[in-house]
């Protein structure tokens, strides 16, 4: 007689493991989680085009012209190099030494300085939020991360440390006491000459070029990607997608940044548009119903959804529950970008208001709309005006509005979240109310940190469990404020349940 082993919850999870799982896409970032750990795999990212859009050599130029620092002479000697370029008498290495002349006796670290400023004010919104996320799997595969980049360190460094990557090879020019020679030093990071760059540093660091990844957009860059074992062309020019369909390399292709399509455009102004026609709506609700509250109940929500339906983007929210089972609240978000604001309403619909920087008081769409809601508008610069304003949201905490803000102040830009301010833990307080995170892991998809046209996308939310402030002190204020902060610091790395682990609850049962 045969015996069945009893099914049990175990054996069907061991039963589960040890099925074969279904291959990852070439080039998805599941593709990394699931490959092989350790630093003898590279992963090696060109910079113009493939980590940002656009190109950072066209951002360096106009920032010298309008300082004044090109004269006439590099004008015409751009223009003649360009000339012998287009019928093949000049290349990239002829370029270089010109760029290394016109800079002779420039103080290295003023140009790093200028670079990181440039950086930060132009170049940082452009970086393509999916290969960000790609540098970060490979980090988090223990990984060594390599930027390889023909342009100048000035351009490529602030990149690097903006992306938490250690190695970069790039065009360097000759130093002497600090000051530029007006001649390159070491061969040039273009076409075989990048390749071989790379080649020499896998082997001083025993990388494993074979088990290698490398992104590239170029048509100089087929030599690289020959040179790896995993090609991931980005948004490739004409012939290195002749050569990615040859030898049948996956390709990446990402609208994320650079210039808005037009049919982006035109969901932004057709959303904004619908505003005119919903404040009637939320007007006539307002006046039938002598509340002006029951109007916003209608203006916002149907507002919020409209602006979302138009421009494509979705929420994936785990934790949703947690946006109405104590209310009212201060709800608190990590900030991205001009959009946030929008995604929480989406969230919250009805029944709050806010607390925004002065700024925006005088924006045409968010100043009215504002001001209808009671927001808060701080000015940043007034303590005491700031003060006196958050009083007034906190008496309307009082009657039963949860209030939304952000506690980091301002959008941060980078990796990492920004220290939290006390001013909304402070209204939790003193209005009695609990606070609840709500944690947005990738806004910077549908828009950078100053875009004004929403992108189609989808962003991940996660609301964790209300958390009281009913035995919290301004003697232990501080720490209080870290712990919340450390649980988006967790949701992020370990998403979307790495919070809930810092609170000791487990996965599913939230």
């Amino acid at each position: 007689m045969q015996h069945k082993t009893a099914d049990t919850p175990k054996i069907r999870k061991a039963r589960a493991a040890a099925a074969p799982q279904p291959l990852a896409r070439a080039g998805s970032i599941e593709e990394i989680e699931r490959g092989p750990f350790g630093k003898s795999i590279a992963a090696i990212f060109d910079f113009d085009g493939t980590l940002i859009a656009g190109y950072s050599a066209l951002d360096v130029a106009q920032a010298r012209l309008m300082r004044g620092d090109v004269n006439a002479t590099e004008l015409l000697g751009l223009a003649n190099l360009a000339a012998r370029g287009a019928i093949g008498l000049a290349g990239f290495k002829d370029l270089i030494a010109f760029t290394a002349a016109n800079w002779r006796g420039r103080n290295e670290q003023e140009l790093m300085k200028e670079g990181q400023r440039l950086f930060k004010a132009r170049i940082a919104d452009r970086v393509f939020p999916e290969m960000k996320r790609r540098v970060e799997a490979h980090r988090a595969k223990g990984h060594t991360l390599i930027v390889a980049s023909s342009a100048t360190p000035f351009q490529v460094e602030p990149a690097a440390r903006f992306l938490g990557i250690e190695n970069v090879l790039c065009t360097r020019f000759e130093v002497i006491d600090g000051r530029l020679t007006g001649k390159p030093a070491g061969a040039s990071l273009w076409g075989e000459g990048k390749a071989e760059a790379v080649k020499s540093f896998a082997r001083k660091r025993r990388i494993d070029l074979n088990r290698s990844y490398a992104y590239a957009d170029g048509n100089e860059e087929v030599p690289l990607m020959s040179s790896v074992g995993n090609p991931r062309p980005v948004n490739p020019q004409p012939n290195l997608e002749r050569a990615a369909r040859q030898h049948r390399w996956p390709v990446l292709r990402f609208v994320s940044r650079g210039l808005p399509r037009t049919e982006t455009i035109a969901r932004t102004a057709a959303a904004l548009a619908a505003v005119g026609p919903l404040a009637t709506m939320a007007t006539a609700a307002g006046v039938l119903n002598n509340d002006l509250r029951t109007g916003l109940n209608v203006l916002i929500p149907t507002w919020a959804d409209i602006i979302h339906a138009f421009s494509g983007v979705k929420l994936d929210v785990t934790g949703e529950e947690h946006l109405w089972s104590h209310r009212p609240a201060v709800f608190i978000f990590n900030h991205k970008n001009n959009f946030d604001a929008l995604i929480m309403a989406k969230l919250l619909r009805v029944n709050y208001t806010g607390v925004a920087k002065k700024e925006l008081e005088m924006n045409p769409v968010m100043g009215p709309v504002g001001r209808l809601m009671k927001v808060a508008f701080i000015d940043r610069s007034d303590t005491k005006k700031a003060v006196e304003s958050m009083k007034s949201v906190i008496e309307l905490a009082r009657e039963g509005l949860s209030i939304v803000i952000a506690p980091e102040g301002t959008r941060a830009q980078g990796r990492d979240l920004l220290p939290f301010k006390k001013g909304a833990f402070r209204m939790a307080m003193a209005a009695d109310v609990p606070i609840v995170p709500v944690v947005i892991r990738n806004a910077e998809d549908i828009g950078a940190r100053d875009a004004i046209f929403m992108r189609p996308g989808t962003v991940d939310v996660a609301v964790l469990p209300p958390i009281s402030v009913a035995d919290w002190s301004r003697e232990d204020l501080d720490d209080r404020i870290e712990a919340v902060r450390d649980l988006y610091v967790a949701t992020l790395e370990d998403w979307p349940d790495g919070g809930l682990k810092l609170l000791g609850i487990k996965k599913g049962k939230r």
